[in-house]
């Protein structure tokens, strides 16, 4: 592996360095004399300490999260070639990536993967409900003031963003509330179910992730004393609640990343009229490029 240009160790400098710590020398004076931190220091000797080679590790991986592996992972996890990868896997008889769900490991039927795109058949039978975290825009102005990266702990923070979106009709509601708690969620909750039913609209039943404000017996019981069912996508498959994460992509593109704000209330104050734009005013190719006519 090639030695970074500008890395102020070279291997025979780590040796040295380990054999003045190893020579009683401490960590802290190793570490200045080298121009380097004390953590670095600790970091070779522990090396050291475990017989392992001065030279810089490989950034491969040791293993692979999941089991469902395509040629390339697999040349990079075995050391074969990919297509020698993709022979063997042909030649077993095994199934292509394609043609295997990635959540359950079942097979699906051959073929091309095709996406299933359903529309529930009245304005509130089911409602998509997500959060999503939002920086915090820190006092001042310029390139910091669009809300990127503040979320950092030397930041300003952040909130957290609740949408809920109907799958007949999209017609959206959003609020910027402080956190992402159960007490959060159920208000939220509340209020969402207020604001459709000032629409004429009942809504029947409510799709989230498995966040645990989610399954709190809080949330469901609020739920179960409207008569509102409640259905979880399944885990690590956000796609199946995928009407509200889009809906999170156009709130990031065209309202939290819209414009230089000069302030994190004058972002937040723009939200409500931003959504009533969304509802009424624009158009959505999702409904063939017309305005909103259901609710």
């Amino acid at each position: 592996m090639s030695q970074h240009p500008n890395a102020r160790l070279t291997p025979r400098g780590r040796a040295l360095l380990c054999e003045r710590v190893g020579g009683g020398m401490r960590v802290s004076e190793a570490a200045a004399m080298a121009g380097v931190s004390r953590q670095t220091v600790s970091k070779w000797f522990a090396r050291v300490r475990r017989g392992e080679p001065m030279a810089d590790r490989g950034c491969r991986p040791r293993r692979l999260a999941r089991l469902l592996l395509a040629p390339l992972a697999l040349a990079a996890e075995t050391g074969v070639s990919a297509r020698t990868c993709a022979r063997i896997v042909a030649r077993r008889g095994l199934p292509r990536l394609n043609d295997v769900d990635r959540v359950t490991g079942e097979l699906r039927s051959r073929g091309p993967v095709t996406r299933v795109r359903y529309e529930r058949e009245r304005p509130g039978e089911l409602l998509h409900v997500d959060v999503k975290k939002v920086p915090r825009i820190p006092e001042g102005v310029g390139h910091r003031a669009l809300g990127r990266g503040c979320g950092s702990r030397r930041g300003a923070g952040t909130s957290c963003l609740h949408v809920a979106v109907d799958d007949n009709s999209r017609v959206a509601y959003a609020e910027q509330l402080p956190d992402e708690r159960k007490e959060t969620v159920c208000a939220f909750m509340g209020w969402a179910i207020a604001f459709y039913e000032g629409l004429g609209v009942a809504v029947e039943r409510v799709m989230t992730d498995n966040g645990s404000a989610y399954r709190s017996g809080e949330f469901n019981a609020l739920l179960e004393a409207r008569g509102i069912g409640h259905k979880y996508t399944r885990p690590f498959s956000p796609w199946q609640n995928g009407k509200v994460e889009r809906m999170n992509r156009t709130l990031a593109r065209e309202w939290q990343y819209a414009g230089a704000w000069e302030s994190e209330e004058a972002r937040a104050s723009a939200l409500a009229s931003f959504v009533e734009r969304y509802n009424w005013d624009r158009p959505h190719s999702a409904c063939g490029a017309c305005l909103r006519c259901h609710a």
